[in-house]
């Protein structure tokens, strides 16, 4: 009889959690250098500084695949790399055009055997690697190595003109003959 006229859970709830915010805002002010206007001025530095990281940062985004393609059906050919990156192209996705275009450049070298198939090469270490066979392209490959890292692992976004500069490597490595006695560690001829 004495608790008909007492508010809901939910109420109590929502009264708590205004009480803790009010104890928060008496207890910040009276720690903040003058008192609460301080406060209210640190406030307003920190939603600006949050405001400027958004705007410099973007909305954050998830990749454009979902996850069925992490665990796809084994590794892709160069062919299908390729496919794949002009598919991003045509759609103005840059950087996924770029990290598709690298993959189908080493798929290709593993293909030609110029590098064994190998999981969990680097791009750095498939340039370097690349560099061996294909000495006139070495500084080339390295730059396509560093571009892909950039957009993979740096957060930096890819252009239309890192994409074209890709395809035109990969088209120049595909029409390259290998120094196969340089590759094998032996003297090149």
């Amino acid at each position: 009889m004495y608790h008909e006229s007492d508010p809901n859970l939910l109420v109590q709830a929502i009264n708590a959690f205004w009480d803790w915010v009010g104890d928060l805002l008496d207890s910040v002010s009276g720690a903040a250098p003058g008192g609460p206007l301080g406060a209210v001025v640190i406030i307003l530095i920190v939603v600006a500084l949050l405001t400027a990281l958004w705007w410099r940062l973007g909305t954050p985004r998830r990749p454009a695949g979902g996850p069925e393609e992490l665990f796809d059906q084994g590794p892709r050919s160069a062919a299908e790399h390729r496919a794949a990156a002009e598919r991003h192209a045509a759609a103005n996705r840059w950087t996924e055009a770029v990290q598709e275009r690298m993959r189908a450049i080493v798929r290709s070298l593993e293909e030609r055997s110029l590098l064994d198939p190998r999981p969990g090469r680097t791009a750095d270490e498939a340039a370097d690697e690349a560099a061996r066979a294909l000495p006139d392209h070495a500084a080339r490959l390295r730059t396509a190595a560093r571009e892909f890292d950039d957009v993979t692992y740096g957060g930096r976004t890819a252009d239309h003109r890192t994409y074209l500069w890709l395809r035109e490597l990969d088209t120049d490595l595909q029409r390259t003959k290998p120094q196969l006695s340089t590759a094998a560690g032996g003297p090149a001829e």
